[in-house]
Protein backbone atom coordinates (compact mmCIF):
# COMPACT_ATOMS: atom_id res chain seq x y z
CA UNK A 1 0.00 0.00 0.00
CA UNK A 2 2.83 2.34 0.72
CA UNK A 3 4.40 1.62 -2.19
CA UNK A 4 1.31 2.62 -4.19
CA UNK A 5 1.10 5.76 -2.79
CA UNK A 6 4.20 6.72 -3.12
CA UNK A 7 4.37 5.77 -7.21
CA UNK A 8 1.21 7.69 -7.40
CA UNK A 9 3.00 10.57 -5.58
CA UNK A 10 5.60 10.47 -8.25
CA UNK A 11 3.39 10.43 -11.66
CA UNK A 12 1.51 13.22 -9.68
CA UNK A 13 4.77 15.50 -9.19
CA UNK A 14 6.04 14.22 -12.36
CA UNK A 15 2.88 15.30 -14.28
CA UNK A 16 2.53 18.86 -12.36
CA UNK A 17 6.29 19.60 -13.43
CA UNK A 18 5.70 18.68 -17.02
CA UNK A 19 2.90 21.11 -16.97
CA UNK A 20 5.04 24.03 -15.83
CA UNK A 21 6.96 23.55 -19.18
CA UNK A 22 5.78 26.01 -21.72
CA UNK A 23 5.90 23.11 -24.74
CA UNK A 24 3.58 21.08 -22.60
CA UNK A 25 1.37 24.46 -21.59
CA UNK A 26 0.67 25.18 -25.53
CA UNK A 27 0.49 21.31 -25.76
CA UNK A 28 -2.40 21.11 -23.41
CA UNK A 29 -3.77 24.24 -25.35
CA UNK A 30 -3.90 22.89 -28.63
CA UNK A 31 -5.46 19.66 -27.60
CA UNK A 32 -7.62 20.00 -24.66
CA UNK A 33 -8.62 16.76 -24.32
CA UNK A 34 -11.74 16.18 -26.60
CA UNK A 35 -11.15 14.74 -30.03
CA UNK A 36 -13.06 15.20 -33.19
CA UNK A 37 -16.99 14.11 -32.84
CA UNK A 38 -18.99 13.63 -35.52
CA UNK A 39 -21.50 16.73 -36.61
CA UNK A 40 -24.29 14.24 -36.60
CA UNK A 41 -23.64 12.71 -33.19
CA UNK A 42 -26.36 13.16 -30.25
CA UNK A 43 -26.65 15.10 -27.35
CA UNK A 44 -27.47 13.30 -24.06
CA UNK A 45 -28.02 10.04 -23.03
CA UNK A 46 -31.42 8.76 -23.75
CA UNK A 47 -33.71 7.17 -21.14
CA UNK A 48 -32.68 3.40 -22.81
CA UNK A 49 -28.95 4.12 -22.00
CA UNK A 50 -29.82 4.86 -18.34
CA UNK A 51 -31.44 1.34 -18.12
CA UNK A 52 -29.01 -0.32 -20.28
CA UNK A 53 -26.63 1.23 -17.31
CA UNK A 54 -28.49 0.02 -14.53
CA UNK A 55 -28.80 -3.49 -16.05
CA UNK A 56 -25.54 -4.39 -16.96
CA UNK A 57 -24.40 -3.35 -13.56
CA UNK A 58 -26.66 -5.62 -12.30
CA UNK A 59 -25.25 -8.23 -14.01
CA UNK A 60 -21.73 -7.57 -13.47
CA UNK A 61 -21.88 -7.54 -10.52
CA UNK A 62 -23.23 -10.44 -9.96
CA UNK A 63 -21.28 -12.03 -12.42
CA UNK A 64 -17.88 -10.91 -11.51
CA UNK A 65 -19.16 -12.29 -7.35
CA UNK A 66 -19.73 -15.99 -8.96
CA UNK A 67 -17.19 -15.65 -11.71
CA UNK A 68 -14.83 -15.20 -8.47
CA UNK A 69 -16.60 -18.26 -6.16
CA UNK A 70 -16.26 -20.50 -9.14
CA UNK A 71 -12.66 -19.64 -8.83
CA UNK A 72 -11.84 -20.07 -5.60
CA UNK A 73 -14.65 -22.52 -3.83
CA UNK A 74 -13.23 -25.32 -2.72
CA UNK A 75 -16.07 -27.19 -1.48
CA UNK A 76 -19.01 -26.15 -3.71
CA UNK A 77 -22.37 -25.52 -1.99
CA UNK A 78 -24.18 -28.09 -5.02
CA UNK A 79 -23.64 -29.89 -8.20
CA UNK A 80 -25.58 -29.34 -11.03
CA UNK A 81 -26.40 -31.36 -14.66
CA UNK A 82 -28.10 -30.37 -17.30
CA UNK A 83 -31.06 -32.65 -18.73
CA UNK A 84 -29.58 -34.30 -21.73
CA UNK A 85 -29.98 -32.04 -25.15
CA UNK A 86 -30.99 -29.21 -23.64
CA UNK A 87 -30.20 -25.31 -23.10
CA UNK A 88 -27.05 -25.76 -21.30
CA UNK A 89 -26.10 -29.42 -22.87
CA UNK A 90 -26.70 -28.62 -26.56
CA UNK A 91 -27.44 -31.94 -28.73
CA UNK A 92 -23.74 -33.78 -29.22
CA UNK A 93 -22.20 -33.09 -25.61
CA UNK A 94 -22.65 -35.44 -22.77
CA UNK A 95 -24.18 -33.40 -19.80
CA UNK A 96 -21.24 -32.46 -17.29
CA UNK A 97 -21.81 -32.05 -14.23
CA UNK A 98 -20.89 -28.42 -13.06
CA UNK A 99 -20.84 -26.88 -9.50
CA UNK A 100 -24.06 -24.79 -8.32
CA UNK A 101 -22.11 -21.82 -8.37
CA UNK A 102 -21.08 -21.98 -12.06
CA UNK A 103 -24.79 -22.88 -13.24
CA UNK A 104 -25.68 -19.53 -11.92
CA UNK A 105 -22.54 -17.88 -13.15
CA UNK A 106 -23.64 -19.56 -17.15
CA UNK A 107 -27.05 -18.35 -16.79
CA UNK A 108 -26.17 -14.77 -15.45
CA UNK A 109 -23.94 -14.72 -18.96
CA UNK A 110 -26.73 -15.61 -20.85
CA UNK A 111 -28.71 -12.49 -19.51
CA UNK A 112 -25.45 -10.06 -19.97
CA UNK A 113 -25.19 -10.74 -23.29
CA UNK A 114 -28.66 -10.71 -24.38
CA UNK A 115 -28.79 -7.36 -22.59
CA UNK A 116 -25.20 -6.24 -24.33
CA UNK A 117 -27.04 -7.25 -27.58
CA UNK A 118 -29.89 -4.90 -27.18
CA UNK A 119 -27.57 -2.52 -26.17
CA UNK A 120 -25.23 -3.01 -29.59
CA UNK A 121 -28.80 -2.37 -31.64
CA UNK A 122 -29.94 0.85 -29.96
CA UNK A 123 -26.42 2.20 -30.08
CA UNK A 124 -26.20 2.15 -33.52
CA UNK A 125 -30.06 2.36 -34.46
CA UNK A 126 -30.14 5.90 -32.35
CA UNK A 127 -26.34 7.19 -33.53
CA UNK A 128 -25.31 7.13 -29.93
CA UNK A 129 -22.40 5.10 -31.41
CA UNK A 130 -20.66 7.68 -32.39
CA UNK A 131 -20.20 9.04 -28.78
CA UNK A 132 -17.78 6.27 -27.73
CA UNK A 133 -16.12 5.02 -31.39
CA UNK A 134 -12.97 6.98 -32.10
CA UNK A 135 -13.47 8.84 -35.80
CA UNK A 136 -10.26 10.98 -36.21
CA UNK A 137 -6.66 10.33 -35.46
CA UNK A 138 -6.61 13.40 -33.24
CA UNK A 139 -8.23 11.05 -30.31
CA UNK A 140 -4.37 10.31 -29.84
CA UNK A 141 -2.95 13.63 -28.63
CA UNK A 142 -6.14 14.32 -27.02
CA UNK A 143 -5.33 10.89 -24.53
CA UNK A 144 -2.13 12.35 -24.18
CA UNK A 145 -3.68 15.43 -23.11
CA UNK A 146 -6.21 14.26 -20.79
CA UNK A 147 -4.08 11.90 -19.55
CA UNK A 148 -1.86 14.56 -18.07
CA UNK A 149 -4.52 16.68 -16.86
CA UNK A 150 -6.10 13.65 -14.72
CA UNK A 151 -2.63 13.12 -13.74
CA UNK A 152 -1.70 16.32 -12.63
CA UNK A 153 -4.97 16.84 -10.40
CA UNK A 154 -5.90 19.36 -12.33
CA UNK A 155 -8.34 17.39 -14.11
CA UNK A 156 -10.25 18.76 -18.01
CA UNK A 157 -13.60 20.31 -17.66
CA UNK A 158 -16.09 18.10 -18.54
CA UNK A 159 -19.41 17.69 -19.86
CA UNK A 160 -20.63 14.67 -20.91
CA UNK A 161 -24.61 14.94 -21.72
CA UNK A 162 -22.19 16.67 -24.71
CA UNK A 163 -18.65 15.37 -25.20
CA UNK A 164 -16.84 12.75 -23.64
CA UNK A 165 -13.07 13.50 -23.68
CA UNK A 166 -10.08 11.09 -25.32
CA UNK A 167 -9.55 8.65 -22.60
CA UNK A 168 -13.60 8.12 -21.84
CA UNK A 169 -14.05 7.31 -25.24
CA UNK A 170 -11.48 4.88 -25.60
CA UNK A 171 -12.02 3.82 -22.53
CA UNK A 172 -15.78 3.34 -23.46
CA UNK A 173 -14.80 1.75 -27.12
CA UNK A 174 -12.65 -0.79 -25.38
CA UNK A 175 -14.82 -2.27 -23.04
CA UNK A 176 -17.87 -2.30 -25.38
CA UNK A 177 -16.01 -4.25 -28.57
CA UNK A 178 -12.91 -5.18 -27.05
CA UNK A 179 -13.39 -6.05 -23.73
CA UNK A 180 -16.65 -7.80 -23.35
CA UNK A 181 -16.72 -9.83 -26.83
CA UNK A 182 -12.98 -11.05 -25.50
CA UNK A 183 -15.16 -11.95 -22.16
CA UNK A 184 -18.28 -14.05 -24.13
CA UNK A 185 -15.38 -16.00 -26.47
CA UNK A 186 -13.16 -16.70 -23.85
CA UNK A 187 -16.16 -17.83 -21.49
CA UNK A 188 -18.01 -19.87 -23.86
CA UNK A 189 -14.73 -22.12 -24.33
CA UNK A 190 -15.29 -22.76 -20.78
CA UNK A 191 -18.59 -23.20 -20.79
CA UNK A 192 -20.89 -26.37 -20.71
CA UNK A 193 -22.41 -24.95 -24.13
CA UNK A 194 -18.56 -25.78 -25.92
CA UNK A 195 -18.75 -28.85 -28.25
CA UNK A 196 -16.56 -31.76 -26.51
CA UNK A 197 -16.66 -33.69 -30.30
CA UNK A 198 -14.41 -30.85 -32.11
CA UNK A 199 -11.17 -31.88 -31.84
CA UNK A 200 -9.36 -29.47 -34.92
CA UNK A 201 -11.75 -26.58 -33.15
CA UNK A 202 -10.42 -27.67 -29.65
CA UNK A 203 -7.04 -27.91 -31.31
CA UNK A 204 -7.41 -24.10 -32.63
CA UNK A 205 -8.83 -22.40 -29.70
CA UNK A 206 -7.33 -24.50 -26.15
CA UNK A 207 -8.92 -23.93 -22.95
CA UNK A 208 -5.82 -23.06 -21.49
CA UNK A 209 -6.12 -19.82 -23.34
CA UNK A 210 -9.55 -19.40 -22.47
CA UNK A 211 -8.93 -19.57 -19.26
CA UNK A 212 -5.54 -17.30 -19.69
CA UNK A 213 -7.99 -14.76 -21.31
CA UNK A 214 -11.20 -14.57 -19.09
CA UNK A 215 -9.66 -13.66 -15.46
CA UNK A 216 -7.97 -10.74 -16.81
CA UNK A 217 -10.69 -9.55 -18.12
CA UNK A 218 -12.84 -9.59 -15.39
CA UNK A 219 -9.99 -8.30 -13.56
CA UNK A 220 -10.44 -4.79 -16.10
CA UNK A 221 -14.23 -5.08 -15.75
CA UNK A 222 -13.60 -4.41 -12.19
CA UNK A 223 -11.04 -1.83 -12.49
CA UNK A 224 -12.85 -0.12 -14.66
CA UNK A 225 -16.39 -0.21 -12.53
CA UNK A 226 -13.76 1.34 -9.91
CA UNK A 227 -12.03 4.69 -11.62
CA UNK A 228 -15.76 5.00 -13.27
CA UNK A 229 -17.81 5.44 -10.08
CA UNK A 230 -15.09 7.61 -8.05
CA UNK A 231 -15.35 9.88 -11.55
CA UNK A 232 -18.53 9.97 -11.55
CA UNK A 233 -18.66 11.20 -7.89
CA UNK A 234 -15.77 13.13 -7.81
CA UNK A 235 -16.36 14.85 -11.23
CA UNK A 236 -19.88 16.50 -10.42
CA UNK A 237 -21.83 13.63 -8.94
CA UNK A 238 -25.55 15.25 -8.76
CA UNK A 239 -25.31 15.92 -12.79
CA UNK A 240 -23.61 12.86 -13.75
CA UNK A 241 -26.14 10.38 -11.55
CA UNK A 242 -29.07 12.35 -13.11
CA UNK A 243 -27.27 11.57 -17.12
CA UNK A 244 -26.47 8.03 -16.12
CA UNK A 245 -30.11 7.48 -14.02
CA UNK A 246 -32.94 9.75 -14.83
CA UNK A 247 -31.22 11.20 -18.64
CA UNK A 248 -31.91 14.98 -17.80
CA UNK A 249 -28.72 17.53 -17.78
CA UNK A 250 -30.06 19.27 -14.44
CA UNK A 251 -28.16 19.06 -10.46
CA UNK A 252 -30.79 17.67 -8.38
CA UNK A 253 -31.11 14.85 -6.25
CA UNK A 254 -33.52 12.58 -8.51
CA UNK A 255 -30.54 10.96 -9.82
CA UNK A 256 -28.73 9.99 -6.18
CA UNK A 257 -32.67 8.50 -5.41
CA UNK A 258 -32.49 6.63 -8.07
CA UNK A 259 -28.78 5.16 -7.69
CA UNK A 260 -29.08 4.37 -3.69
CA UNK A 261 -32.47 2.43 -4.95
CA UNK A 262 -30.23 0.18 -7.55
CA UNK A 263 -27.89 -0.69 -4.91
CA UNK A 264 -30.50 -1.87 -3.04
CA UNK A 265 -31.80 -3.92 -5.70
CA UNK A 266 -28.20 -4.90 -5.87
CA UNK A 267 -27.28 -5.90 -2.46
CA UNK A 268 -31.00 -8.22 -2.48
CA UNK A 269 -30.11 -10.14 -5.82
CA UNK A 270 -26.58 -10.58 -4.22
CA UNK A 271 -28.26 -11.93 -0.96
CA UNK A 272 -30.57 -13.81 -3.22
CA UNK A 273 -28.09 -15.85 -5.27
CA UNK A 274 -27.44 -18.33 -2.50
CA UNK A 275 -27.99 -21.55 -2.66
CA UNK A 276 -31.17 -21.66 -0.61
CA UNK A 277 -32.44 -19.91 -3.28
CA UNK A 278 -30.68 -20.59 -6.49
CA UNK A 279 -30.91 -24.63 -5.94
CA UNK A 280 -34.92 -24.98 -6.54
CA UNK A 281 -34.27 -22.66 -9.43
CA UNK A 282 -31.26 -25.17 -10.74
CA UNK A 283 -33.29 -28.24 -9.91
CA UNK A 284 -36.31 -27.16 -12.77
CA UNK A 285 -33.12 -26.99 -15.24
CA UNK A 286 -31.30 -30.36 -14.42
CA UNK A 287 -29.87 -32.44 -11.34
CA UNK A 288 -28.89 -30.86 -8.48
CA UNK A 289 -26.51 -33.18 -5.91
CA UNK A 290 -24.34 -32.44 -3.13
Amino acid sequence: MVGLVVAALVVVLAARGLRTLEGVHEFIATYDGHSSQPDAAPAGIPAWLGWQHFLNTFLLVLIVRTGWQVRTERKPPGQWTARPNSFFSPKGNSPKKVSLTQWLHQGLDVLWVVNGLIFIVLLFATGQWMRIVPTDWDVFPHMVSTGLQYASLDWPTENGWVHYNALQLVTYFLTVFVAAPLAILSGIRISTWWPERAPRLNRWYPVEWARAVHFPVMIYFVGFTVVHVFLVFFTGALRNLNHMYTSRDVVDGWGLVIFLVSLVVIAAAWFLTKPLFTAPVAARMGTVTR
